[in-house]
């Protein structure tokens, strides 16, 4: 998505060369309008799947994943990274965050992805596949059907979308960045 890559270069830091900070539109501060230009995007691409239900986790790609399921007119779940007092029967999968350099738990109530769905994972980042992998593991525990992934940003030097693609999962993404370093960045 030209638009995506274009705000990239203008308004996205690197830190390093695997951290990308887009907290002006898509982790901190939110474009709404943009948001659901992506949204709309991600979901024509898997338009024709039958998706049933949009997946994400806690925090940042809950805006995403919401633009989405608007577009399919579908209701949309994210994974919680702490299990609420109020819950009780839920998918649970571990993961661990780079960002945050800890493991956690990440869980969904059974209530809301019955065996039936034809689910839908849509995440803003994808880097190492931590997250993606275990939202894939609480789909497989469920017994819906996983039609892929959306990704607003693939980091494709951190392989964590080649493993995942070589096991045969469709993934789809916005921009897909081959390598980064300050002041440069290097689109697929």
């Amino acid at each position: 998505m030209q638009e995506l890559k274009d705000r990239i270069m203008a308004e996205g830091e690197v830190i390093g060369t695997h951290i990308l900070k887009v907290d002006t539109f898509l982790n901190h501060q939110i474009d709404p309008a943009f948001i659901l230009r992506m949204g709309k995007e991600l979901a024509e691409r898997f338009a024709g799947e039958g998706i049933t239900r949009v997946l994400t986790v806690e925090a940042s790609g809950i805006a995403v994943a919401s633009a989405v399921a608007l577009s399919l007119n579908v209701p949309v779940v994210f994974a919680k990274k702490k299990k609420a007092s109020t819950q009780s029967a839920v998918y649970a999968s571990q993961i661990y965050s780079f960002t945050r350099q800890e493991t956690v738990t990440i869980t969904v109530s059974k209530k809301f992805l019955p065996a039936d769905d034809v689910v839908l994972i849509i995440d803003d980042f994808l880097a190492h596949g931590e997250a993606l992998k275990g939202l894939v593991d609480i789909v497989d525990q469920s017994g819906a059907r996983l039609a892929g992934a959306g990704i607003v940003i693939e980091k494709l030097f951190q392989q964590g979308g080649a493993a995942l693609r070589a096991k045969g999962m469709r993934i789809e993404t916005l921009a897909a960045i081959e390598q980064m370093e300050p002041g440069k960045i290097d689109f697929a």
